[in-house]
């Protein structure tokens, strides 16, 4: 029976080294969960030789480059930290509490994630939307005030600032045990400096495999765009590169 392909494969990634070039002993694998297409392109520049005629008398073959492209519907901070910034992971995650509604006592509310605030993004009456304005202290009619705890304070005349009808936004810290959220704390690295990776493409049909190895990748896009009514679907851009043996790496046919 003839060999076919059918559907997007599947991606395996291992990583090889770390954004400051060191090698990983034991880099864990990470597969593109949700995999939805994935590309590999060979491609060559052609030097053509010319005399006085139209057509070339000579072509050669010049520089090439191998780029992939994978579209994915899982992801995690492990995939994203180890293919393509290749700094440190951490437990825990910075995440948002949007319009939350505020209890208020005495003109002033405490947020309910107190414990662990991280930064204040915006304060909205509840009754049409109004955005009140950020003071430092002392607010009037149509401001507030909040401290580093995540107490939101109000103008004693602001019959508006009352609880149900002030919703605040901000930023938090969830533990950093007990979960298994992660986040990346991403510095700014000198010219040079990425993690590279093994990619391992498989296309599974009808009992035979297309398998595509490229020994060493390094990352060259990391795109995450939201659209309504759809699915966040990241896209990860990656080239390929010769190894310390001048290995690229390899395609297996079941044919």
């Amino acid at each position: 029976m003839a060999q076919y392909g059918f559907g997007s494969g599947v991606v395996f990634a291992v990583p090889l080294t770390n954004a400051q070039g060191n090698l990983l002993a034991n880099g864990t694998p990470v597969r593109f969960g949700v995999l939805q297409d994935v590309s590999v392109d060979f491609s060559f520049t052609n030097k053509e030789l010319h005399g006085q005629n139209q057509f070339p008398v000579a072509i050669g073959r010049g520089q090439g480059k191998i780029q992939g492209k994978a579209k994915f519907g899982q992801f995690n901070g492990a995939l994203v930290n180890s293919l393509f910034f290749g700094q440190t992971l951490t437990a825990g995650q910075s995440v948002i509490s949007d319009k939350e509604v505020l209890n208020i006592a005495s003109d002033t509310g405490t947020v309910v994630n107190s414990a662990t605030f991280e930064d204040d993004l915006g304060v909205v009456y509840a009754s049409g939307g109004l955005p009140l304005t950020r003071v430092a202290s002392a607010p009037a009619v149509g401001q507030y005030s909040v401290t580093p705890a995540g107490v939101y304070s109000f103008a004693a005349g602001d019959a508006s600032a009352v609880t149900g009808n002030i919703l605040v936004s901000y930023r938090y810290q969830t533990p950093a045990t007990g979960t298994s959220a992660t986040s990346i704390t991403l510095t700014n690295q000198l010219m040079g400096y990425a993690p590279t990776f093994r990619a391992e493409l498989y296309v599974p049909y009808a009992s035979k495999q297309l398998v595509v190895t490229l020994n060493q990748c390094i990352g060259s896009k990391l795109n995450f765009a939201t659209k309504l009514d759809d699915f966040l679907i990241p896209e990860f851009d990656f080239e390929a590169f010769a190894d310390a043996s001048n290995t690229i790496g390899s395609i297996n046919f079941a044919e």
